[in-house]
């Protein structure tokens, strides 16, 4: 940094003696500091034949390239400096209910150490609305299972971890006391699924023409996880839903999965972000932890 700007200075007052006047140093200093420069360099860049100072074919090239750095070195420091500051804009996260449950809680905690002055904002709904908040703007980065490929036209998206769609029941559920499971039966429960819009409706209704099920005798839409595990706790429902929603629920013995097949709804969770968006400080430090936990959660140090 003091080689590039008193190269800098030097060759834009044109004098030794300015440079230093500048910098509160000596004269000396100044020349020692740019002979030390075109030493690391191996080439000089100033043309010291001439009486006024001026630079060689290799100190105008070099020059550009200095400049450039300075401001680019200065534009950083005053990032980091900004998104310390309590004032800085918030950081704004749209999650579906996989993520909210599974990934963000230790993902925040692990941001909120790092006391940069961005608020995290989570918004949550379903995918169609997160991804029109994120078109429009109104959110810098939306996690959860990637949409179809009509919806994703104008996004990047960048993989976590993959998830499957899960039969989720109280754990004392009627279906759950006959081996092996009767997959006809399914169809005379209610049943929770996610609304249309969802990201996971299209791969919930191919499942459900997959394993060949009858319609539900009533169905409830809610991409509420809350709802959710209140109503099937309190019911003999069957919840649709992705694994990562439960997965706490059913580590605690509060819900419990049917033995269904359901490898075909595999997919890919991850970051949705708009590609002419510029990552700040704030959405660098989220995005670390995000992609750390997401190795963690996944086990596979992939």
């Amino acid at each position: 940094m003091r080689h590039l700007t008193t190269f800098v200075e030097v060759a834009r007052l044109k004098s030794f003696v300015k440079a230093a006047d500048l910098l509160a140093v000596t004269q000396p200093a100044v020349s020692k500091t740019v002979r030390e420069l075109e030493d690391l360099l191996g080439s000089p860049l100033i043309d010291r034949s001439r009486r006024a100072v001026a630079l060689t074919p290799d100190g105008e090239i070099f020059l550009r390239h200095a400049e450039a750095s300075l401001v680019s070195l200065r534009r950083g420091v005053g990032a980091l400096l900004d998104a310390r500051l309590p004032q800085a804009p918030p950081l704004r996260i749209g999650a579906l209910p996989t993520v909210s449950a599974r990934l963000l809680p230790p993902v925040l905690r692990a941001f909120m150490a790092a006391r940069l002055g961005a608020v995290p904002r989570i918004v949550t709904g379903p995918n169609a609305y997160l991804l029109s908040q994120l078109r429009r703007g109104d959110l810098d980065i939306v996690l959860g299972r990637m949409g179809d490929t009509a919806e994703m036209a104008d996004f990047a998206f960048e993989r976590l971890y993959s998830e499957r769609i899960a039969f989720v029941v109280r754990p004392d559920h009627p279906l759950r006391r006959k081996t092996p499971l009767d997959l006809a039966g399914i169809g005379a429960y209610e049943a929770l699924m996610p609304p249309p819009g969802s990201a996971i409706r299209p791969v919930v209704d191919q499942l459900v023409l997959a394993l060949g099920l009858a319609r539900p005798q009533a169905v409830l839409e809610t991409v509420s996880p809350s709802f959710g595990r209140a109503y099937v706790r309190s019911s003999d429902a069957i919840w649709v839903i992705s694994e990562g929603v439960v997965e706490q629920d059913i580590a605690d013995g509060i819900l419990a999965i049917l033995p269904v097949d359901t490898s075909l709804t595999l997919g890919p969770v991850g970051i949705t972000m708009r590609p002419d968006r510029s990552v700040d400080l704030a959405s660098e430090t989220f995005l670390a932890e995000l992609r750390t936990a997401s190795s963690r959660l996944r086990g596979d140090g992939d």
